[in-house]
């Protein structure tokens, strides 16, 4: 086990069980390596803690858990960045964004791409799409 210091206090982790990131995400080309931290409510949300950066954590969900219909498919290309065959499980999450004025927004336009086969996960850009990086939570 290792420990690193964070917003969220000591926290340990086994650096066999990290989320890897291989391009980084978007802005944070140096971010390779994430803990998923464990949810301490009952909820939609979760956080992952950057190891390279213990300053830097991100809050994540299933947009479906909002926008039902929301659906990405991993291409050829992803899917090889993902180390996946087409019949592998891939998850798709987004960052959420909470702002002062708690207005949550949700990145529908840049979602996460996760597969629990290799633990490696991919943020990718959506082209020619209706969703949008702000996206209000619905009524």
């Amino acid at each position: 086990m290792t420990t690193i210091l964070t917003r969220f206090g000591e926290v340990e982790y086994d650096p066999e069980n990290l989320l890897i990131f291989p391009a980084g995400l978007i802005g944070f080309p140096t971010l390779h390596s994430f803990i998923v931290m464990p949810n301490r409510k009952e909820g939609p949300l979760f956080w992952i803690q950057s190891v390279d950066d213990p300053d830097i954590a991100f809050v994540l969900t299933d947009p479906t858990n909002f926008f039902p219909s929301y659906e990405v498919i991993p291409d050829n290309a992803e899917r090889s960045s993902l180390q996946i065959n087409q019949e592998d499980e891939c998850y798709i999450l987004v960052v959420v964004t909470v702002p002062p004025d708690q207005k949550i927004t949700l990145n529908l336009a840049a979602p996460i791409m996760f597969t629990p086969k290799t633990n490696r996960a991919i943020q990718v850009i959506l082209e020619n799409t209706e969703y949008q990086s702000r996206t209000p939570l619905p009524a």
